[in-house]
């Protein structure tokens, strides 16, 4: 994943936090703001009962001011008459469990003589409270209004809980999200720490395989001057030896080049040079080369050439490789020797069609998905000397996107693998 995608998903996974942490604040609030109004609205229902049922006892109703809401939890009403405790109780008790508020409550009664509030009782809707009581001492609070002059207090010191208690599975769901949240933000930071270890990984790899340019570039150099010496072509086995340097410290060379040319590409800091060049004869003069390692071998490698126009604009240097790539797959994955057909033809939409056909030791039906994965290497089985770091087809798939062309993969076991590549 690179840097942008990083930054596109540490931005959009922001935003995406930030929404549902203020929609889940939005949506708890109002919840919160509906039960608290709901229960209001229960309250004061229950209180101008409750006064009603004072009115037919005798007493006059205020003009004003019958109920008061001092704060959330505590509420007085205007009773403007002497009020019996026991018949305060009793109305109380009745009118809020006629509207379905059975919450602990207490309630006291203003002394005119004393000018306080007279501590009246605590009543509990809690089971072992009710089987072991317990004396609350709680005073309630004055209430400074010239108008009241006798009346009474209630105050539900348990209603926020009661609250959260109705809010239970809207909390639930919050602590939910909240968890995924967190889940997000933990996947965010292994995320990071795994692009950080990445790209310290990307750099080493990149600074070692540079370093080996210079070695590499010596050893051609001696080689050269060893195989241009008069002394190694006198000795058949020295000039062996050196022709061994040469193949190997080239084949080392081109898998640095092919990890260099990698890192262009994932970085996305490279460039395409391409040139108008007959496709055909580029594939001549790369399977010359390669021919005679496969007839060494005992195998065979034939050209079908069938397309008459085979001109196409492409990097050289890029579809050389591809081809070596292809080539040396099939040669890798033979069966007991490398039988290869390579053949090229022209398409009825305009484009070329390069096909590369062995009849090797094919691919698992299960592993052609993969094939293009970056340091993927097939299962052999059997065989044990195919090297490799799988990154062939990874560059191959990487330098074809770059062009335009699709490339396809056929494969059965035992019956060998066709790749073919849609260029134009």
């Amino acid at each position: 994943m690179n840097n942008k995608n990083i930054i596109r998903v540490v931005i959009l996974g922001a935003l995406a936090i930030i929404g549902m942490i203020s929609i889940q604040a939005y949506l708890l609030m109002n919840t919160w703001d509906a039960e608290e109004k709901q229960f209001e609205e229960k309250v004061i229902i229950a209180l101008q009962n409750v006064a009603h049922r004072f009115e037919k006892l005798g007493s006059t109703p205020p003009e004003v001011d019958l109920i008061n809401q001092v704060s959330s939890n505590y509420f007085v009403v205007n009773i403007n008459d002497n009020i019996r405790p026991e018949n305060l109780e009793f109305f109380l008790k009745t009118e809020l469990e006629d509207i379905g508020l059975r919450e602990d409550f207490e309630y006291g009664v203003y002394n005119c003589e004393s000018k306080e509030m007279a501590y009246g009782k605590y009543i509990s809707y809690t089971p072992e409270q009710q089987a072991s009581p317990v004396e609350h001492k709680v005073e309630l609070p004055m209430h400074e209004d010239d108008n009241l002059v006798y009346y009474f207090g209630i105050r539900f010191p348990k209603r926020t809980s009661q609250i959260l208690s109705n809010m239970r599975l809207t909390l639930i769901f919050s602590g939910i999200l909240l968890v995924t949240i967190l889940f997000f933000l933990y996947s965010m930071f292994i995320i990071l720490q795994q692009k950080r270890l990445s790209e310290m990984q990307k750099d080493f790899i990149n600074n070692m395989t540079h370093e080996f340019k210079t070695p590499i570039s010596t050893i051609k150099i001696s080689s050269d001057v060893f195989m241009n010496s008069p002394e190694i072509l006198g000795n058949e086995r020295l000039k062996k030896y050196t022709k061994i340097i040469q193949e190997q410290n080239a084949r080392l060379n081109r898998q640095v080049e092919k990890v260099l040319q990698l890192a262009r590409i994932e970085k996305g800091n490279f460039k395409l040079k391409k040139e108008s060049l007959d496709l055909n004869e580029l594939l001549k003069n790369t399977i010359e080369s390669i021919k005679l390692r496969v007839e060494k071998s005992g195998g065979s490698l034939t050209c079908n050439l069938m397309a008459t126009d085979a001109t196409l604009a492409a990097d050289k240097l890029h579809l050389t490789n591809i081809v070596h790539n292809l080539l040396d797959n099939a040669i890798k994955y033979c069966k007991e020797v490398p039988i290869i057909e390579v053949s090229t033809q022209n398409l009825a939409n305009g484009k070329i069609k390069l096909q590369v056909k062995d009849q090797g030791i094919g691919i698992e039906k299960e592993n052609l998905g993969r094939l293009f994965d970056k340091f993927y290497r097939v299962p052999t089985g059997n065989v044990h000397n195919v090297k490799g770091f799988g990154l062939g087809l990874f560059y191959t798939k990487n330098i074809c996107e770059a062009h335009g062309w699709k490339i396809n993969i056929e494969s059965e076991p035992n019956k060998g693998t066709t790749v073919s590549i849609v260029m134009g």
